[in-house]
């Protein structure tokens, strides 16, 4: 199982994918917030979304896991 993690401190203002959905690299995944601008999150590899790990609009972290895929 690998762990999506937020590229910049914000607040996730939406996912973009829903538990099962499949993903690959550069598919967009969810939107956060940051500076006034909305910026895409974007999936590094390939899966299945198996847990979206916060419920927005949530204040995230830098580096704080935002879902989980798995094969």
């Amino acid at each position: 199982m690998k762990r999506l993690l937020s590229p910049v401190s914000g607040v996730l203002r939406a996912y973009l994918v829903t538990v099962g959905a499949r993903v690959s690299p550069d598919t967009e995944v969810a939107l956060v917030e940051s500076m006034k601008m909305e910026l895409p999150v974007l999936a590094e590899f390939s899966g299945r979304v198996t847990a979206l790990l916060a419920d927005p609009p949530a204040v995230i972290q830098e580096g704080q896991p935002l879902l989980e895929l798995g094969a």
